[in-house]
């Protein structure tokens, strides 16, 4: 409205300044043929008189003489005088000259201009248009008095066609009209364009500003500030309607793999999709926001029950699980889904939100790709959580984690050969926090690469203090990986603590090497290099273990527990894997430990099937750094064959028990 106001009142000063223009013209043109016909029509009457011996007589009403009849005659015929009027004194007509006839009037008629011009002594000049088709168009009449002595004797009226020089004034000025009022239209309108073009991005930008202020920049969608408005005002209207809202908190599964396989080309395509088939699925009335990342929220309202909701979510799910074509690939993403009710979960839009990500935090722990309803026993789970990332924030900054030591026995003769650290977590109460809690938490806050260098530094240190005979197992996290180079802190660890490179095992995971592979073999290579054996950690439990084998050389396998948790003797197929892994080993040189051996009678199993090395609560559960006795180990050293013999009976509770 406001440009609508500006260009109109653009128009109307545009408008006036024309319409000046125009009239300034004609005001200009007017008083030119004005003086134009006060000159011209003064010289014929001033020529007249000079000319015209008799006039004084004539004016007298004496009948002109010869001479001056001739002269009237041929000024008529020759020069652009039309007409003559002879007056006396008195400002009555005495003889008119035109051209067709000059002669003495009948009646002699007052003229006010010619009594004029005898009183003042100056001419009465006048323009005007003809009245009769007679005369010229344009004509301009003077009235001049003759002064003779001091006293006016005649007034000569001269009648000028002006007719060509009023055209020629007026096409003169008619072009002059139209280059000025163009110039000034120029003059104007190119500023004005200008000003409106700038006005109309500044309206628009200010538009743009207005919708980002409200809407995702990537999706569309609501942002998380409209929603907040949005679902305030829905939580408000609950009140007097009795109805109820479901809040549903989406959040896209293992989108990061998707991030780092297809670049943030394929994740902005994977969430504009996602978002487009939020809007299909969901009704008009609803809301559907992108709260960032790979988080969405819908607010259904206006339902009866539960039961709505729940129907409403699987329709979401399903939707969101349809594959995706991007380029050559196909996007096979599924969405867990947290839902909370309101107003029961919460009258505020805050505490709803909170309610349904408590869910959505309850169905990515239950294996996403499932929908789960805010239950009030989640909120003690949070603040369980928030005091367990406060503890390994605190614990990262003080150094306040420990490392246990699991013995890894040798099976032919039972032997130890080394230890695995197994980092802890101690919580307020001074009890341990076992790594299956605290490690997926660390992973989501993203510190477990702290994590893992702070274990690497304090094994090898500890290490350094045993028989040279003793070896060091360390976890490595992918996160670590991902971080920096892993082979550099390797280095560091070992040269800080004076550690030999062969006494040092690193082990990785499969997952490790489902994403960058070039990049993690290649610093896997490096690390290797140093010196440092590599382990393939959790064997068996993956799909593509076995690929990796040949790609690396990897110097040893360790058997995942689970196949030794389920062992009675009487599984068959745990018996064939486990052999056949066994096999395989020896086949490619790589020692093999099975882990989890716990009873007896895996341990015969294992004795028949030449397992190399063996680690289990039957030979010793993790126990701290200080609880290996030093004598101990150092006695080992002189009698490896017979390690068991030479332990005491309280370390042998601690280490085979």
């Amino acid at each position: 409205m406001s440009v609508q106001r500006n260009l109109i009142a653009f128009l109307v000063v545009l408008g006036v300044l024309v319409g000046g223009t125009w009239a300034t013209v004609r005001f200009a043109t007017t008083h030119l043929l004005h003086q134009e016909a006060t000159a011209t029509a003064r010289n014929w009457a001033r020529y007249l008189a000079e000319s015209v011996t008799d006039l004084e007589q004539i004016a007298a009403g004496e009948r002109p003489s010869t001479a001056s009849a001739a002269f009237f005659q041929g000024t008529l015929k020759a020069g652009q005088v039309f007409r003559y009027e002879i007056f006396n004194a008195q400002g009555y007509s005495q003889l008119v000259a035109d051209r067709k006839k000059i002669g003495f009037v009948d009646l002699s008629e007052y003229s006010a201009d010619a009594a004029r011009s005898a009183r003042t002594g100056q001419p009465v000049v006048d323009t005007r248009k003809a009245t009769t088709p007679e005369w010229p168009a344009f004509f301009g009449e003077a009235y001049v008095p003759v002064v003779v002595n001091g006293q006016t004797i005649a007034i000569v009226a001269a009648y000028v066609d002006l007719t060509e020089r009023r055209n020629a004034f007026r096409g003169t000025f008619l072009v002059t009209a139209g280059v000025l009022c163009l110039l000034i239209a120029l003059s104007f309108s190119v500023p004005a364009i200008a000003w409106y073009r700038r006005t109309r991005e500044k309206q628009e930008a200010d538009r743009r500003i207005r919708y980002l202020a409200h809407h995702d920049a990537l999706t569309g969608l609501t942002n998380r500030p409209r929603l907040i408005e949005k679902l305030d005002s829905e939580l408000r209207s609950l009140a007097t309607s009795g109805r109820h809202l479901a809040v549903h908190f989406i959040d896209i599964d293992r989108f990061k793999e998707v991030n780092d396989t297809l670049g943030h080309d394929g994740g902005d395509f994977l969430l504009k999709t996602i978002a487009e088939r939020l809007l299909t699925v969901t009704r008009r009335d609803d809301v559907v926001a992108r709260l960032g990342g790979d988080e969405f929220v819908v607010v259904q309202v206006d339902i009866k029950e539960q039961t709505d909701a729940g129907e409403y979510a699987k329709r979401i799910v399903s939707a969101l699980s349809e594959p995706i074509q991007f380029c050559d690939n196909t996007i096979a993403s599924t969405a867990s889904v947290g839902v909370a009710m309101g107003p029961t979960d919460g009258n505020k839009p805050e505490r709803l939100l909170k309610s349904a990500d408590l869910a959505l935090y309850k169905s990515k722990s239950d294996g996403r790709n499932c929908i789960r309803f805010f239950l009030p026993e989640m909120d003690a789970e949070l603040q369980a959580r928030i005091e367990l990332e406060k503890a390994i924030r605190s614990a990262i900054r003080d150094d306040r984690f420990e490392l246990h030591y699991q013995p890894v026995f040798e099976m032919a003769g039972h032997h130890l050969l080394g230890f695995e650290a197994l980092v802890r977590l101690p919580a307020a109460d001074g009890t341990l926090i076992p790594p299956m809690v605290f490690i997926p938490v660390a992973e989501e806050m993203r510190v477990i690469d702290k994590i893992g260098a702070w274990v690497l530094r304090e094994a090898c240190r500890t290490a350094a203090t045993w028989p040279k005979e003793l070896t060091v197992a360390v976890n490595l996290s992918p996160a670590q990986f991902a971080a920096g180079s892993v082979s550099a802190t390797v280095s560091a660890a070992l040269k800080e603590a004076g550690l030999t490179p062969d006494r040092l095992e690193l082990e990785i995971t499969e997952t490790l090497l489902l994403g960058d592979n070039e990049g993690v073999m290649a610093e896997l290579a490096k690390i290797k290099a140093l010196g440092v054996a590599i382990v393939m950690d959790d064997f068996g439990t993956g799909h593509s273990s076995l690929s990796y084998l040949w790609r690396f050389p990897f110097d040893k396998i360790k058997i995942d527990r689970s196949f030794m948790g389920g062992f009675d003797g009487s599984d068959r197929d745990a018996e064939t894997v486990v052999k056949t892994i066994i096999a395989l080993g020896r086949e490619l040189n790589m020692r093999v430990t099975v882990e989890g051996v716990e009873t007896a009678k895996q341990v015969a199993f294992l004795d028949q099937a030449a397992a190399d090395q063996v680690q289990g609560f039957f030979f010793g559960r993790p126990i701290p750094a200080t609880d290996i006795a030093a004598g101990i180990l150092s006695d080992f050293r002189q009698t490896a064959a017979q390690p068991l013999r030479l332990l005491d009976a309280q370390t042998k509770l601690k280490l085979v028990k």
